[in-house]
């Protein structure tokens, strides 16, 4: 019997399937479970995945139903004590699951084990640090200001918690992962390994540069969670609902996508400074400001020519400094 079933949920996937499968495989923890679920891919995806010569590789075909259905078929199908999830283009490093098992077996209060992310390009070239941010125990108030889980590639997870919390929210298109957590943390006890370990693919193609739809599930998400728990959850609603603006702004701004963001941008930047107005007083919101009408007001090109030219003026990195991480009470 596998000690861990990993599940990766694939639709599509044939440009990077193979890398992420042999990630999975290389990992110094050997006793473990891949279970693919092959989402109704119509490119080779497929044939990739059953040309792979592995008594631990499991391979099941259903129609299009998306990324949650997908896992939640992955977790009904696990044999395993522990489960991962990792999407079909993320990346592990060879000691993830080893990690984060230790961790685990080390605090057995904990049900969940996480990891730092790096992000990567579609060619696998590091693009930046995750959120680095390590907390343990009772996470639920910081994991509702932000989700320094960054990735639904990360986490190593108890199975019976897992199945006591429910599935994956199959109503969502996005975050559904966030909520998850926020579901466990609830619930259990979480664990950090501060090293990066999770490879996390960024491309102008990912589901997560749709900006507007995780707007607005990351606010339904907000509000079920406060919701669940609204005595310790209300003070910290508007918090979470700034630093959801904060990150939109940031990946708007940074975004590669042949889109015009431009009027997107300005509206997460309104509602950035709606939710927390000492924004004014930066230096990085007005670098905003002005990458924002470069892009309005200059061709595609001709802006993107402005902003690789004058790196520092229009540097917006500093956004991510201004987003609340700790919860009120913890600093008086």
């Amino acid at each position: 019997m596998p000690i861990i079933s990993v599940v990766i949920p694939v639709y599509n996937g044939e440009k990077t399937i193979k890398e992420t499968i042999d990630s999975v495989l290389n990992q110094s923890f050997s006793y473990l479970e891949l279970i693919i679920i092959n989402d109704g891919s119509t490119d080779k995806t497929l044939e990739i995945v059953s040309g792979i010569k592995d008594e631990r590789v499991k391979v099941y075909s259903y129609r299009n139903t998306g990324l949650a259905a997908s896992r939640n078929r992955g977790i009904s199908l696990a044999k395993g004590e522990y489960i991962s999830f990792i999407d079909a283009d993320d990346l592990w490093t060879p000691d993830k699951l080893e990690s984060q098992l230790q961790a685990l077996q080390e605090n057995p209060e904990a049900a969940v084990a996480y990891s730092w992310t790096n992000c990567i390009d579609e060619t696998g070239k590091f693009l930046g640090k995750g959120s680095y941010l390590s907390f343990s125990g009772d996470v639920s108030a910081k994991l509702l200001l932000t989700n320094f889980i960054d990735n639904g590639s990360n986490v190593l997870i108890r199975i019976d918690a897992l199945k006591k919390v429910g599935n994956f929210d199959e109503s969502r298109k996005s975050c559904e992962d966030w909520d998850m957590w926020l579901r466990l943390a609830s619930d259990y006890s979480f664990v950090a390994v501060s090293k990066p370990q999770v490879l996390y693919r960024m491309s102008a193609t990912s589901m997560s540069v749709n900006f507007l739809r995780m707007e607005a599930e990351s606010m339904e998400v907000i509000e079920r969670a406060c919701d669940r728990n609204p005595i310790d959850f209300a003070p910290l609603k508007q918090l979470s609902k700034g630093n959801i603006y904060k990150y939109l702004l940031f990946r708007s701004l940074k975004s590669t996508s042949k889109q015009r963001n431009d009027l997107i941008s300005i509206k997460f930047l309104s509602q950035a400074l709606r939710y927390d107005p000492s924004l004014l007083k930066t230096k990085v919101i007005w670098k905003a400001f002005l990458k924002i009408i470069t892009t309005f007001l200059l061709p595609i090109e001709m802006s993107k020519t402005m902003v690789t030219r004058f790196k520092t003026l229009y540097n917006v990195d500093a956004l991510l400094i201004y987003m609340r991480k700790g919860v009120p009470w913890e600093n008086k």
